[in-house]
């Protein structure tokens, strides 16, 4: 692709970069409906966050997405953000406006719920969620149960005072905060967990959990997808539980973002999914 004038281009900031699959997602997109368009990865310190993000508007940029650890950052460099990313207390994408100035939004919390919706038997009749740390991915998770009809929403971290920030913040109603060390017990009758913490991610702490009171008709999902199968899902699926992995998450999410930056609403298929697995 020769480069002109009227090519759209976005990207994802990041530190590091490398290990963004983001690219892959929108290349796809950009290569089947024959958008005039680019994205680029883009590694960027956080003390660079700032001048980097007034850079890519006077550069003509679309917007951009922001991955680790820029997302709760980058809501008080935009110009404006939208309720959801107000909720949620971070941002993952930006678009810049006409006048130049940045519009944040965060659309992991449709990501997510639609990867559930799309991926399994999975409704909010099923009881309570679980839901495994309280950083970003677990608010917007959080705030995605919430509005979808869960009756209640256990917040399980290693800092208890973070689970409960967690629910202040994002104004749920009916969520409740455990220890870390009360996880097994808060299985009991639940209808849905989640994992949202970098525990069995490549290269990190495994995730240990008992789940011999998580009943066999909940379902099971683990955002991580660096590995795919992470052994919660394994160990899951073995016992008879429907798992759902965390790459559709990424896919969903990035529909937002490229709507807004390139004017399509594109469709996340398999022949999607095993291009940006490599396969």
């Amino acid at each position: 692709m020769i480069l002109n004038h009227r090519t759209k281009i976005a990207g994802v900031i990041g530190w590091p970069i490398s290990q963004s699959k983001s690219p892959k997602v929108h290349s796809y997109w950009l290569n089947k409906y024959e958008v005039d368009g680019v994205y680029h990865a883009l590694s960027v310190s956080p003390d660079r966050l700032s001048p980097a993000l007034r850079g890519i508007s006077a550069l003509g940029f679309r917007g951009v997405n922001l991955t680790i650890p820029h997302k709760v950052e980058a809501m008080a460099l935009c110009d404006k953000i939208d309720a959801t990313a107000e909720r949620i207390g971070a941002v993952n994408t930006i678009t810049i406006c006409e006048d130049c100035s940045l519009s944040g939004t965060n659309s992991d919390a449709y990501g997510f719920i639609e990867n559930l919706h799309k991926n399994s038997s999975w409704t909010p009749s099923l009881g309570p969620a679980v839901i495994l740390g309280a950083g970003g991915a677990a608010r917007a998770v959080a705030v995605a149960l919430s509005d979808a009809g869960v009756d209640q929403i256990r917040i399980i971290n290693r800092t208890i005072a973070r689970a409960e920030g967690l629910i202040v913040d994002t104004r749920i109603k009916n969520a409740v905060s455990g220890c870390w060390k009360d996880r097994h017990e808060a299985l009991e009758g639940a209808g849905l967990l989640v994992n949202s913490t970098n525990l069995g991610m490549a290269g990190c702490e495994p995730l240990d959990i008992d789940l011999s009171m998580l009943p066999r008709s909940a379902v099971v999902n683990d955002i991580v997808y660096a590995p795919l199968n992470t052994e919660l899902l394994k160990t899951s699926k073995n016992r008879g539980n429907q798992v759902v992995d965390g790459l559709g998450m990424l896919l969903y999410q990035a529909k937002v973002g490229f709507h807004l930056w390139y004017g399509v609403c594109p469709e996340v298929t398999s022949d999607q999914r095993s291009y940006v697995l490599g396969q």
